[in-house]
């Protein structure tokens, strides 16, 4: 008692607080490293996740329409890698038909360029430069199939990425197929006074899942038919713009990587201008993409989703770098829709109601069903 009372009341507090501070810290460590060292499994499983939130609504509305479910659950499987192979062959076609004009364009390009910046106040003297870049893009002309290859094999990235392609198909499929029976299983780990909760918890996370899915689409089309757009008329005006189709593929298929996409996807826009049409027409182009990504920003995201999906922007940004440092590109793809899910699930988990066990027909995580096969 004497003891306690000799350490001021602010310092217990704080350590009170700082010992579970690390205990969570260290969890939360412990987490991340197992991420990193199982990432071969978790991505292709959070894939797996996020495509059955996206594909559930559709396979759902085609079994009340009195499709068998695996009629529905063929359709919207078939029908997204029928649509994603599609676009990725548009784009592989249109930029091989146009890839030696873009590489002509791009040479013409350095060269108005570098008389530019010899004449004053530059002075600079571009020819070493020129030189390099051109013995640069002849070494790696001749070479490409060398340096893929060689990028390929090293950890046997080829081989993971196709096992990982074809696991998250197979844990898709069971998602939709038998989601609810996989989540009450999942549910009956946790003791029994935890489960409502727990599947309130999950049942809100699952909502802002598909809603963050479908409003990712709508916006990624959004853009993808702004920039596309634009760079049409564009062309238009200063005699044509090409590779239109697969710059706004691009740009519906770099939206779903949220800040990094948008960067890339913009830049090859105004890039592709500058070589073909100029320095004024890239300007403008610039000027169509930032627009368009300010309407989305600004006006589509929070007009169509509401209070669904609260996440502030600087979360969105650290999350994005963090997942990027985790786990590179798949790691920024799915570090938005896990901060957003976990922001809801903690936010009912924390004050949340008690509610009465539900049936088990009738089980929260049949709305995972309803998404996923229910």
């Amino acid at each position: 008692m004497d003891d306690d009372e000799s350490v001021p009341r602010g310092l217990r507090i704080a350590a009170a607080w700082s010992w579970r501070v690390l205990l969570v810290v260290a969890v939360v460590a412990v987490v991340v490293w197992l991420v990193i060292q199982f990432r071969l499994v978790v991505i292709p499983l959070l894939g797996a996740i996020l495509l059955a939130a996206l594909l559930g609504p559709f396979s759902s509305w085609l079994q009340r329409r009195r499709w068998p479910k695996w009629a529905a659950v063929t359709a919207s499987m078939v029908g997204a890698l029928a649509l994603v192979g599609g676009l990725v062959t548009l784009v592989v076609f249109q930029i091989r038909g146009g890839w030696n004009d873009l590489v002509a364009a791009t040479l013409v390009a350095l060269d108005d360029a570098g008389g530019w910046l010899a004449g004053p106040p530059f002075n600079l003297e571009l020819g070493d430069v020129r030189q390099a870049i051109l013995d640069w893009w002849a070494a790696f002309s001749h070479d490409t199939s060398t340096i893929w290859s060689g990028a390929l094999s090293v950890g046997s990235t080829a081989g993971h990425v196709l096992a990982g392609l074809l696991l998250a198909l197979f844990a898709t499929l069971f998602l939709l197929i038998d989601g609810a029976r996989i989540w009450r299983w999942f549910l009956g780990l946790f003791p029994r006074r935890a489960r409502p909760r727990t599947d309130a918890a999950a049942r809100a996370g699952w909502t802002t899942l598909t809603t963050f899915a479908r409003i990712q689409i709508f916006v990624a089309a959004v853009d993808a038919v702004g920039i596309g757009l634009g760079a049409w008329i564009l062309g238009l005006f200063y005699g044509g713009f090409p590779l239109v189709i697969p710059i706004a593929v691009v740009v519906f298929l770099a939206s779903f990587i949220p800040i990094i996409g948008a960067l890339v996807s913009g830049a090859l826009a105004v890039f592709v201008a500058l070589v073909y049409l100029g320095p004024v027409p890239a300007i403008i182009m610039l000027a169509i993409v930032v627009l368009v990504q300010q309407i989305e920003g600004h006006v589509l995201q929070p007009l169509v989703m509401g209070t669904a999906v609260r996440i502030h922007p600087l979360a969105v940004v650290f999350a994005v770098a963090a997942g990027s440092l985790i786990a590179g590109i798949p790691g920024a793809l799915f570090a938005v829709p896990l901060v957003a899910v976990a922001n809801v699930v903690i936010r009912r988990l924390a004050g949340g109601t008690q509610e009465a066990p539900p049936a088990e027909g009738q089980n929260g995580a049949a709305r995972i069903a309803e998404g996923g096969g229910g």
